[in-house]
């Protein structure tokens, strides 16, 4: 990851001494723990391997999401509704990031709440 000359225009430096004085009171072990316990985490949820998703949904991502590289993952998008039967729709958010609800918040608002309404 390259570090910017500039923040993106949906961060501010407010934003950035916001997180960095939050993080130096309380630090960071709840991000970090999830990783710490990966292997934990994927032998707690096997118990749910194949189970589906059985509440209405909406998938909201950013099409530069680093996630979607992660092995299989763009391959699973298009047959979600076969894990999960009552989706209501999925959105890609052009140019966003992995933090969609900063980087686009008034198209997650809107296809939020668009998505409760039709609940």
């Amino acid at each position: 990851m390259v570090n910017p000359d500039a923040l993106p225009s949906w961060l501010s430096e407010a934003d950035v001494e916001f997180y960095a004085a939050e993080f130096a009171r309380t630090g960071f072990r709840g991000g970090l723990n999830w990783y710490r316990n990966i292997d934990r985490n994927w032998e707690l949820f096997g118990a749910f391997a194949g189970a589906k998703v059985t509440l209405p949904a909406l998938y909201i991502a950013g099409e530069r999401d680093v996630v979607l590289d992660f092995a299989g993952v763009r391959e699973r998008i298009p047959n979600m509704a076969q894990f999960v039967p009552l989706l209501r729709g999925t959105i890609m958010l052009p140019g966003c990031g992995h933090w969609t609800q900063q980087e686009r918040a008034p198209a997650v608002n809107a296809a939020m709440i668009d998505f409760l309404r039709g609940l």
